[in-house]
């Protein structure tokens, strides 16, 4: 495993971070949970990514218990707030009021005293981006979290955030942006400006939901028990993938990953560990081999023609387009 600065920040996270949106609390039990944990620990996995919304805040709260009695220095643990965590009109967003009492319930779950990095999920257009802020300062100075990040916020927002951050003395260090080989949004706009900033992208579904491991074939079936046939597991999200000319084109990099020595996904991970800006790739595992299958990325170095194969190879289907934007339902 190879580590790398958070943005400009002075903390390190490893290459690979371990992510657990759709499975700690709902697709695998509690056991299987916290088996993959540790396998991630063996493998020099130390940075870790939750989020309240998960598994209806359980995703948290097994997360906790998965780590319970590992050095807490040696961890970087990461959550995030904004969606509905319970049924009243301020258990959503990011007001003063959701901020303070979410943080809280997070530490309680995670059973921490201090989250690493206290990410906003989303911007929220209904709170003034001040009284966030604010509140995201309080909750550094309080010493309930030491940076602070954004997930899927525009390269406007972030720069607005960035600027506010400054003026309250406290460190926005990263974005947490979907970006994988067929899903490059973040390049045009919020890449240059998290540059500008010393920001660093923490990005997920590298592997564009077990697409790019090559596993779904143009104009067959999906494989049983795969996401794309459960509603629970993000199935309306990898939909958007499984068009014939995108699994076909996908099928296009088999050879690719094959002469470079790698599997599709370790050639997927790889790929994104290119982009300089990025910091670390979030992967999840249902099982403790398929962590032991991704971390072998890290390190990996893609030489320009390779880099410029995997163009050929997909041509136009890369979505690049600045205003398509991730729904409610599709949130990691």
């Amino acid at each position: 495993m190879e580590y790398r600065h958070l943005g400009r920040s002075g903390m390190l996270v490893s290459e690979i971070a371990y992510g657990n949106w759709v499975t700690h609390g709902s697709q695998i039990d509690e056991e299987q949970a916290t088996a993959c944990v540790h396998a991630a620990l063996d493998l020099g996995i130390t940075t870790f990514d939750t989020a309240d919304v998960y598994a209806e805040t359980r995703a948290e709260a097994v997360l906790g218990r998965a780590l319970k009695g590992q050095r807490r220095a040696g961890l970087e643990i990461l959550t995030k707030v904004f969606w509905p965590t319970g049924p009243g009109r301020n258990d959503r967003g990011l007001s003063r009021k959701h901020l303070m009492e979410s943080v809280t319930a997070s530490l309680r779950r995670l059973d921490t005293d201090y989250v690493d990095v206290y990410q906003a999920h989303r911007f929220d257009h209904s709170t003034p981006l001040d009284e966030t802020m604010q509140a995201f300062a309080d909750i550094v100075h309080s010493g309930k979290a030491l940076y602070i990040g954004v997930s899927e916020w525009s390269a406007a927002e972030i720069r607005a955030g960035f600027e506010l951050a400054q003026d309250l003395n406290i460190q926005l260090v990263s974005n947490q942006p979907q970006y994988s080989m067929l899903w490059r949004v973040i390049e045009p706009e919020v890449v240059p400006t998290c540059e500008a900033f010393g920001i660093g992208q923490i990005v997920w579904s590298p592997i564009a939901q077990g697409v790019l491991t090559g596993k779904y074939l143009p104009g067959q079936p999906a494989p049983g028990g795969s996401r794309a046939n459960d509603e629970k597991s993000g199935a309306a999200f990898i939909r958007r993938f499984l068009e014939v000319e995108t699994l076909a084109a996908v099928q296009r990099l088999r050879p690719i990953a094959e002469r470079v020595g790698l599997t599709m996904a370790q050639l997927a991970v790889a790929w994104v560990l290119q982009n300089p800006n990025v910091s670390a790739a979030i992967v999840g595992a249902s099982r403790p081999e398929q962590l032991t299958d991704n971390v072998r990325a890290s390190g990996i170095r893609l030489e320009p023609e390779i880099l410029a194969a995997i163009d050929e190879a997909l041509g136009t289907v890369p979505v690049r387009d600045p205003a398509r934007t991730v729904s409610p339902a599709e949130r990691p």
